[in-house]
């Protein structure tokens, strides 16, 4: 039976929607009213229309920016049903080649978002038993969540995003309970749906910026929303949005109430999220703020994954090992971008300390991910040939929301903010490297009608003279064509060693979107002796190519078309199968005639190339029987 690989519209993709999605997004009111009433001068901290006015900022900003922008338009813009910054530059790259460094600049700042993102969240939920136990270690506590965070994720987005569902589903009906019930100590705050007041307090209030920065907080997991399209699909994040966006908007309300009526109990070190909650739900209250943190950090992590695949699919990344846990091609693991992150994370923890502090670096990096998003927009609606009648002003609008987000929130960066941009500087830089060193080194990349080599590969196969390298002699090729061949393999088994076996093989390995597709085609370039073999296989069932080769040369020898025996008498007499060897083949950059800034960049591509997983890991070959060669660039020309 056919494998399903999409995620179903229905109630349970509306509950897995909740729990992986709108984690981040959802858990903001644990923070944003407080850092609120931080930037407020002392005398204005209570003022009601100074309090209505930023509440009206929180409602349109979740209106224009993640209603609008992220769950009506963006969403749109999917890529086989992913989402997220980069699937919406694959939709155009071939186009729009260029458009890539916005993409990479946008990623990297998400990526560093998702690591400051489980910190304060995790923290703020922690510190709301302060009022119950002041002696309660917060960091401790936290460290121990945050790490209980990242060592779940091996179980995948599909089994968490149903207990999450459930849980989050509570979280989102008992935080717009208790706003409604704060709502009805001062009615009045439903002025804030009308945006005068919005403009109001950004005119009047002194370092009004200030107040920006922290009401952008309530929208910082909206990119995560649009990441996390390919876990939960459009259909149930559209639907679910509609009741959290509610039930955030009733919690704002609520707080700014109680803000309103208890002027005298309103610190800098009170957070009105906490103080709505009735004295006897305090404790199921902050109990259930651990969970909601908890799960939080889901969305970001998630995303995290989707985005560091795109890039590899991309050439923005160096090749890593995926896993995926369920059925569904969007959900995936990768267990180094996983750890990485929670050691970062683990580390923000450590040298912040708590929420406050972490508020001020909080936020930079992804206003800078909204607005490349903003631009790939624009650069898609001309892919699409949008009018401009549409598109420019639709596109301005945005930039200028997010552009004054940016600008409040780089008040941020001696306060910290400089923690995550130096992050997603790091990440940036990775990814400008790879890509741009790979395409370097392609310029030198050659493919070449395959004939002429296999002629002379006869040849060599006759000629004893020559020591037999191996029974059997597998490369794996990149030529999509059977009728091609990559110069570098053509280099390997004539120029640099002529290799003599009894058996030639070429693989080319193809990776469906079903996840447990396998198939094959075989050309024969000469009976018994020469093959090229095109492989199919399901992203479940992962890069084997060892193992792949020997399953299908088996079922070859079945039907009489090859003999894998070995040909020395001594063992082919034992029936004793002759050996497999497999030869990696890598370009170095050798005498290379660059410029000095793209022979920089070539040295750290393989530098990074250096350090990362190795093609020998990437498709699962024993170390055993490999070699691995290297041949010049210009040799191979």
């Amino acid at each position: 039976m056919k494998q399903q690989h999409k995620v179903p519209f229905g109630i349970m993709g509306i509950f897995m929607a909740i729990g992986i999605v709108y984690g981040d997004i959802g858990t903001s009111p644990l923070y944003v009213m407080k850092a609120i009433i931080n930037g407020l001068p002392s005398g204005l901290k209570a003022n009601p229309d100074y309090i209505i006015g930023a509440i009206s900022c929180i409602i349109w900003t979740l209106t224009l920016q993640t209603t609008i922008k992220y769950v009506i338009v963006t969403l749109r813009a999917d890529n086989k049903g992913e989402g997220g910054i980069l699937s919406l530059f694959a939709l155009m790259r071939k186009k729009y080649r260029w458009a890539y460094i916005i993409a990479i600049i946008g990623a990297a700042t998400l990526l560093a978002d998702g690591i400051i993102t489980p910190a304060i969240t995790v923290v703020s939920a922690v510190e709301g038993l302060n009022g119950l136990l002041p002696s309660l270690p917060v960091v401790p506590i936290a460290l121990i969540i945050i790490a209980a965070i990242f060592l779940v994720q091996p179980l995948g987005t599909a089994r968490l995003g149903k207990p999450f569902g459930r849980i989050m589903f509570l979280w989102f009906s008992m935080i717009g309970v208790l706003g409604l019930l704060a709502f009805f100590h001062y009615p009045m705050i439903i002025k804030a749906f009308n945006p005068i007041y919005a403009v109001k307090v950004l005119i009047e209030v002194p370092d009004a910026f200030i107040i920006l920065g922290a009401v952008f907080l309530c929208t910082t997991g909206a990119e995560a929303l649009y990441s996390d399209l390919g876990h939960c699909g459009l259909h149930n994040i559209r639907v679910s949005w509609v009741y959290v966006k509610s039930t955030l908007i009733l919690n704002y309300l609520g707080q700014g109430a109680w803000i309103i009526t208890h002027p005298n109990l309103v610190t800098t070190d009170v957070n009105p999220f906490f103080e709505i909650m009735p004295g006897w739900f305090s404790f199921i209250g902050v109990g259930m703020a651990t969970l909601a943190a908890i799960i939080a950090s889901q969305a970001l992590i998630s995303g995290s994954f989707t985005i560091i695949s795109e890039a590899i699919s991309l050439d923005l990344w160096p090749n890593i090992k995926i896993k995926y846990p369920t059925n569904i091609k969007g959900q995936m693991f990768i267990p180094q971008v996983n750890y990485a992150l929670m050691a970062l994370c683990v580390l923000m923890v450590v040298c912040f300390g708590s929420s406050s502090n972490m508020e001020a670096a909080y936020g930079l990096s992804i206003t800078i991910t909204m607005l490349m998003t903003t631009l790939l927009l624009f650069i898609y609606f001309q892919y699409k040939n949008v009018t401009l009648w549409i598109s420019i002003p639709l596109t301005a609008f945005f930039i200028t929301i997010e552009s004054s987000f940016f600008i409040a929130n780089l008040f941020k960066f001696t306060h910290g903010g400089w923690a995550t941009i130096l992050i997603a500087g790091c990440i940036f830089g990775i990814m400008f490297v790879w890509y741009n060193g790979r395409r370097i080194k392609n310029r030198y990349s050659k493919y070449e009608p395959i004939a002429p080599t296999i002629d002379c590969l006869k040849n060599i196969c006759e000629d004893k003279s020559i020591p037999k390298f191996a029974t059997h002699l597998v490369y794996v090729t990149r030529a999509k064509y059977p009728t091609d061949m990559e110069s570098k393999i053509s280099y390997s088994l004539i120029n640099k060693q002529p290799k003599r076996a009894d058996t030639y093989w070429f693989v080319y390995l193809h990776r469906s979107d079903e996840p447990y597709d396998f198939k094959y085609d075989v050309k024969v370039f000469v009976p018994g002796k020469m093959f090229r073999i095109d492989i199919h296989s399901g992203f479940k069932q992962g890069a084997h190519i060892d193992k792949f080769v020997h399953r299908i040369c088996k079922e070859l020898e079945e039907k009489g078309e090859v003999d894998l025996l070995s040909r020395y008498p001594s063992l082919r007499e034992r029936k004793i199968e002759g050996d497999f060897r497999f030869v990696v083949v890598e370009r170095i950059a050798r005498n290379v005639d660059l410029p000095p800034m793209k022979k920089t960049l070539l040295l750290l591509y393989y530098l990074i190339k250096k350090c990362s997983t190795s093609d020998t890991q990437i498709l699962d070959l024993d170390p055993s029987v490999v070699t691995l060669e290297y041949v010049p660039l210009k040799s191979v020309q």
